[in-house]
Order: structure tokens, then C-alpha cells, then sequence
């Protein structure tokens, strides 16, 4: 495995909405494709990968080498598999800005429809905020 750091600026800017819609379509056949050759835990498994999910990014046309591809990749997923996301057994919750603030209720609602115990919920949503409050602390301490 080669290792290595990735220096990115940090971007404040938007997306324009006619690459986003793009972004969203071509998103939808990929991880559909994937998803019905290699199923869900595929998925899951390459979006953990750094360097796999940069460059999904940027096939998807946000070519930007800057800290915006992340939160904009994910929307962009988020919205493509809306309304399949039971089908695929995909779930994306979160987003950028004041919907991120909703991360927490949007895993509890998935978790109540897929009849999980609270347990295994409030698992994920501790998992989440922690994970948020270390990538806001590696930010504030640069």
C-alpha cells in the first residue's frame, strides 16, 4: 500500500447547479452498477478508500482538487440514490452546510425503518458526531 499526504486548499464555493444535476445522473449509474455486480458491502468498501473516492469525484466531473469534492461527491450520491436507496441498501445521511446538522435524526430514521435496535443506532450517530468533531478539530487546528 503506497501512502503519501494530499494537500488540498480549502474551498468555500458552490458547485454550479448544471455540473451538480450532472453529477447526480452519472453517480446514480455508477453505484447502481457496482451495486448489482458486487452488492452494497462493495460500495461501502471503496467509498473508506481516500484515493478511490477522489477520484470518483472527479469522473463525475468535480475536477477541483480542493476540500469541497468530498462534501460535494456525497451530495451528489445522496441525491442520485434517493429514491432507491432501500432497493440498493445504501443510505446517505448528512450533507454540507445546515443539513449536516440533521445527520443525527436522518440515521435515527433510517435505523427505525430498518428495524434496528437503538442500540445499533445510537452506536452510529456517536460514530458520526465523533467523526465530525475530529475533522472540525483537524480544520480549526491548522
Amino acid at each position: 500500500m503506497r501512502t503519501g499526504i494530499a494537500t488540498v486548499p480549502l474551498d468555500y464555493g458552490r458547485c454550479p447547479r448544471w455540473l451538480f444535476e450532472r453529477m447526480k445522473r452519472l453517480a446514480r449509474g455508477i453505484i447502481v452498477a457496482i451495486t448489482e455486480e458486487f452488492g452494497a458491502d462493495e460500495i461501502l468498501k471503496r467509498f473508506s478508500d481516500p484515493i478511490w473516492f477522489q477520484s470518483l469525484g472527479c469522473v463525475l466531473g468535480f475536477d477541483w482538487n480542493s476540500s469541497g469534492l468530498t462534501t460535494t461527491t456525497l451530495g451528489a450520491v445522496k441525491a442520485a440514490l434517493f429514491d432507491i436507496q432501500d432497493k440498493l441498501g445504501i443510505f446517505v445521511c448528512g450533507g454540507k452546510g445546515k443539513t449536516s446538522r440533521k445527520t443525527p435524526e436522518q440515521i435515527q430514521q433510517w435505523g427505525e425503518f430498518l428495524g434496528w435496535p437503538m442500540e445499533k443506532i445510537d452506536k452510529l450517530v456517536y460514530s458520526s458526531r465523533i467523526s465530525a468533531k475530529v475533522d472540525s478539530s483537524c480544520v480549526q487546528d491548522l
